[in-house]
């Protein structure tokens, strides 16, 4: 299972894998039910979830066979469910490069204007460029983007884009990958090669690898940020069920 997950991934345009992925994730989820592990965001109870990545460093055990949310979908989920009002409060809501786990969820919610944004997903409502995006100053009470900023290549202006899109006080989640090894974001636009990217980036489809200074490249481009260290909520037990460990920290970023 790892290796076709593996292949499809490196192989398969991520246009496609989405729908592939919304006809099979129902038929993979019967054949892990179990009690060992439960996914937070579906409600679903499993032996084991399925691999995930491009790599085989720590691929094990990642993503929900029912609705593939990964570690960081169950630990959002988790936060605006215990800690915000998003499910009730009514709000505006731009979610760039919706992920499968939330999109169908969100778009329940009678109190949440949902909008859906990408350059090219089957998910996406409108598709524009992060870097120049189709919507007025202050439109969205809330934007979600996670893990983008790592693709694109110019991010202050896409991070610029986003805080111009948000109301005054609204907020975004905006997650990466972060290099707990760098001190300072690496990025070097002579690097072109998939391989030679991913050898650098740690994808071969990233541009960047975020570090320690994530939080303070976001206050730059005009946010105020909160580093909310959420798995510290938990237990280790309640970790390992729920298998939150690979991103600790959201970054809440609002508009002053």
């Amino acid at each position: 299972m790892k290796l076709i997950i593996k292949i499809l991934l490196k192989y398969i345009p991520r246009k496609y894998l989405i729908r592939f992925s919304f006809a099979f994730s129902g038929l993979f989820s019967l054949f892990y039910v179990g009690k060992k592990h439960h996914c937070p965001v579906c409600g679903g109870h499993f032996r084991t979830f399925l691999p995930y990545g491009y790599s085989d460093e720590k691929a094990e055990n990642r993503l929900c066979p029912r609705c593939l949310s990964l570690e960081r979908h169950r630990l959002i989920w988790l936060y605006l469910k215990n800690e915000t009002s998003f499910f009730s409060e009514p709000l505006k809501m731009l979610h760039i490069a919706p992920e499968q786990s939330f999109y169908t969820r969100f778009k329940k919610i009678k109190t949440l204007i949902y909008h859906t944004g990408d350059l090219e997903s089957p998910l996406a409502q409108f598709h524009f460029d992060i870097h120049q995006m189709p919507f007025g100053d202050n439109t969205y009470d809330m934007v979600m983007c996670n893990h983008v900023l790592e693709h694109v290549a110019d991010e202050p202006k896409a991070g610029r884009e986003i805080l111009r899109v948000l109301k005054p006080g609204g907020q975004a989640i905006l997650q990466v990958p972060i290099n707990e090894n760098f001190e300072k974001t690496f990025e070097d636009p002579s690097i072109t090669e998939p391989k030679d990217r991913t050898k650098y980036f740690g994808q071969y489809d990233h541009v960047r690898w975020h570090g320690k200074d994530y939080a303070q490249r976001l206050r730059s481009y005009g946010f105020d940020v909160k580093e909310v260290q959420y798995t510290d909520q938990f237990t280790a037990e309640d970790i390992e069920k729920m298998r939150l460990t690979r991103e600790k920290v959201i970054f809440v970023a609002t508009k002053p």
